[in-house]
């Protein structure tokens, strides 16, 4: 240790101290004094203690450096030295923060000093240094106090063989075995810190970013019928030419990007600082080019084909999590609209897909908070005017968007089995309805109330069960209750359904095929149906209609008189829906057409004003409505 001198003792004891740190081993209190370390002296190491602790300082082989106060080095042993290519004296009084880089960054150089100053205990961090003969190494740099000193002790010791081992296993955690690309982790990771960095930056970028997120078409297929070891290789020869499509694309700030493999056979293409809809445009279509090109694999000729979908928008406000449900969405609608093709997000789609997932999930409770309610729209006489019924239509009062009609929620109820539920509150609430009225404004022909019925309550409830219980219930005659099921519905009916019709007609409920001639239109299985009423749909009465001087198809009254005609030789009555002018009406009474519904006579209202109408024809007199009613008609 030319550095220093051995009778000063400062640096030797900061050598011993340090030594003492790293070895316990080495007393420093001898074992043989009889004095307790709370009373003891300080004690004095002899000359050959001395000497013992700088030989074990110079011959260790972990780097270490005595540092002052101030920063600079006292003492270094051998193995320091060599790691920067120096002398130990040579590096006496040298500022210990230069020789390892630990002012390189801010936070690290903070915490050095605390510890030069005794406010913090110990500091670790890994650094990249230059080694003398050219290549870089990765070290853990440590410092600590040396105790009774005001000194501290830095060690270094060489990581890099610890890094590459991390890095390789990094690698092998991050990468996918089968295409050897990022996988969903890598990916994500990736996403995310560009997410981030995009919102650090000012003016550097483009701030957008996109994403084609793709599956092929059939893998399964391939999988099932071929053997996974094709699957394998087929999923390698994908990966490689999805990677020609991003290279040969020249996208990204530095013309970098990212192709991985996120699971199965879905893989992504993520494009940073992206230029717009027209650039992910042009890397769907190639990669979707580049994917139906025939495989040829040891032998063996494959074609497949992939769906993918694509998102392009603005950093700001975007989340790793929010880009790929778009993007998930959006494959989702490419698979949807026929598979072999490519989709852009659509907000819009998007917002009602989102809609349509709100409702699904509320329309259960929504039931049980008493938020539907039932408006009515009257059925007609053609001949006389006079009301005969009213169709109960349910609305929805949510919360969030309003009154919704039965167009907005009732197929997702029957997806998710929630109209079973809501069918028999719909048939109790009518029903009770129906009753009033006939207690309220009695009349010689009492309205009946026209209930819609979905096949799934058919399957899944006890439909005939419920009748017979509500009817009880309510008090209402079967013959005032008629059910609506559509002619898809109807035709071809057998087993359950049809037993379940057959067991309500026998009862005395009316049977109405709901949206006649637009389904299967099985006329000699009609015959055989318990159906009492036919309902013509609106398709039918639209061509009856004179528009700007347009005449009506002469062959839409042809097929309205044929299916009336049909409908009254099979014992069924006719009810036209739609109607919506008084040219309509006329036609419809002169083709023998029975009752008519819609806009001519009233949109679906609310009960008391069906309650006005009847109190009205009464007071009329029998079959006759006195004059419009109070509702406004359209």
């Amino acid at each position: 240790m030319s550095g220093t001198s051995e009778g000063t003792g400062s640096a030797a004891d900061s050598i011993r101290s340090a030594i003492t740190e790293r070895h316990p081993a080495v007393p420093a209190v001898p074992s043989a004094s009889p004095i307790s370390a709370s009373s003891a002296a300080p004690y004095r190491a002899t000359e050959a203690e001395l000497r013992d602790y700088r030989a074990a300082f110079n011959a260790a082989h972990l780097a270490m450096a005595v540092v002052d106060r101030d920063g600079y080095v006292v003492a270094a042993n051998q193995a320091f030295a060599g790691l920067l290519g120096s002398e130990p004296h040579a590096l006496v009084h040298r500022c210990a923060a230069d020789l390892v880089d630990l002012a390189a960054e801010a936070r690290t150089w903070a915490a050095y000093q605390e510890v030069l100053r005794g406010r913090q205990a110990r500091l670790r961090c890994t650094r990249r240094l230059k080694h003398p003969d050219g290549h870089s190494l990765w070290t853990e740099v440590t410092l600590g106090p040396v105790p009774g000193t005001g000194d501290v002790l830095l060690s270094v010791a060489d990581i890099s063989d610890r890094r590459d081992l991390q890095a390789r296993l990094r690698h092998l955690q991050m990468h996918d075995p089968v295409t050897r690309l990022p996988n969903r982790t890598l990916f994500f990771e990736r996403l995310s810190a560009a997410l981030e960095a995009s919102s650090y930056e000012h003016g550097g970028g483009t701030g957008r970013i996109g994403l084609c997120y793709l599956d092929l078409d059939g893998f399964k297929a391939v999988n099932d019928t071929l053997g996974h070891r094709v699957g394998d290789r087929l999923l390698a020869a994908v990966a490689a030419r999805l990677t020609q499509c991003a290279d040969q694309s020249g996208y990204g700030r530095t013309g970098g990007h990212l192709v991985a493999r996120l699971g199965g056979d879905e893989f992504a293409l993520l494009v940073e600082d992206s230029s717009g809809t027209d650039q992910l445009a042009d890397l769907a279509k190639s990669v979707l080019a580049a994917v139906q090109e025939p495989f040829d694999l040891a032998g063996q000729r494959l074609s497949v084909s992939a769906s993918i979908g694509v998102v392009e928008r603005s950093t700001a406000g975007t989340s790793a999590t929010g880009l790929m449900q778009a993007a998930d969405t959006t494959l989702y609608w490419a698979k949807a609209d026929g598979k072999a093709r490519w989709t852009l997000f659509d907000p819009e789609r998007n917002a009602h897909r989102m809609t349509r997932q709100a409702l699904s999930s509320t329309l259960r409770p929504a039931v049980e908070r008493g938020e539907f309610e039932l408006e009515y729209q009257p059925l007609v006489d053609l001949e006389s005017g006079a009301l005969r019924g009213v169709e109960a239509l349910v609305r929805w009062n949510h919360t969030q968007f309003g009154k919704l009609t039965p167009n907005r929620f009732i197929g997702i109820a029957e997806e998710d089995g929630s109209i079973v539920q809501l069918g028999q509150w719909v048939l109790r609430t009518a029903c009770r309805q129906a009753r009033r009225w006939q207690i309220e404004q009695p009349s010689d022909t009492p309205v009946f109330v026209s209930v819609n019925v979905a096949v799934r309550q058919v399957w899944d409830s006890d439909l005939v069960g419920d009748v017979a219980e509500i009817l009880a219930e309510t008090g209402l005659a079967p013959q005032l209750l008629q059910l609506e099921l559509t002619e898809s519905a109807v035709m071809g009916s057998a087993g359950r359904p049809l037993q379940a019709l057959q067991a309500l007609s026998d009862m005395g409920v009316r049977i109405a095929i709901d949206d006649f001639g637009t389904g299967y239109s099985n006329l000699a299985y009609l015959s055989r149906l318990p159906v009492s009423v036919l309902k013509l749909d609106g398709s039918f009465v639209r061509g009856f209609r004179y528009d700007e001087g347009t005449h009506p198809n002469p062959a839409d009254e042809t097929i309205v008189e044929a299916m009336v005609q049909l409908a009254h030789r099979l014992g069924l009555t006719v009810t036209a829906e739609c109607v919506e002018t008084a040219g309509q009406a006329a036609r419809l009474r002169r083709v023998g057409c029975d009752t008519g519904q819609g806009w001519l006579y009233s949109r679906a209202v609310a009960p008391d004003v069906i309650a006005g109408m009847i109190d009205r024809q009464v007071a009329a007199g029998p079959g006759q409505l006195d004059g419009p009613a109070p509702h406004p008609l359209v």
